[in-house]
């Protein structure tokens, strides 16, 4: 108030004025303000956890293809191995007697480093298998998690058209997608 005991209002006490008795609340705005700042907050941790189940699924995804060229090197290794055995075995047939013996033994060294470098191949293939089937284990959490995040920012959009609306019935409908979302996120969390 001032000198003159003139008083000006300020739009937000100009409109509590006309809403009725100051300090009234609209409770059905309050109601969808704080439902909606809840499912922005679960919508961010559900989109940081889906970007994060994402990488390490990536992460996976490239370990696997490591190994798995890992495992391709080995085999190859194997059969230049091969190839050196093949050519002992030709050379113990055709040499003469006194350097037939020295083929037979490269032939018996050739085959144990063969299964030296088999053993590794294969061992190197089932690590690249575990990787793929960790990778799509991330995978599938990674899908729900994102199916989460859009419930939930569905559930916020449609929260927007309550308020402007003031339709109570849509007001129920944001409480069913975030229970919906909520529920694959639970999901999500679970591994499920």
């Amino acid at each position: 108030m001032s000198e003159d005991g003139f008083h000006v209002h300020g739009p937000h006490d100009h409109e509590l004025e006309h809403a009725g008795a100051h300090g009234a609340q609209d409770s059905f705005a309050g109601r969808i303000a704080v439902t909606t700042a809840i499912l922005a907050t679960l919508g961010a941790l559900f989109a940081y956890e889906g970007g994060a189940t994402q990488a390490g699924a990536m992460l996976d995804k490239n370990g696997a293809a490591i190994s798995k060229t890992e495992a391709s090197d080995q085999w190859n290794y194997y059969q230049a191995k091969s190839g050196k055995q093949n050519l002992a075995e030709l050379g113990a047939v055709l040499a003469p007697p006194d350097k037939a013996e020295q083929f037979r033994k490269d032939i018996e060294r050739y085959k144990s480093e063969k299964a030296d470098i088999q053993k590794k191949a294969e061992e190197l293939d089932a690590e690249s298998k575990r990787w793929d089937v960790s990778s799509e284990a991330q995978m599938h959490v990674h899908h729900r998690w994102a199916q989460a995040t859009t419930a939930m920012q569905v559930a916020i959009a449609l929260s927007a058209i309550a308020l402007l609306t003031r339709k109570t019935w849509l007001q129920y409908g944001v409480y069913g997608l975030a229970a919906i979302g909520s529920a694959l996120g639970i999901a999500a969390m679970l591994h499920a």
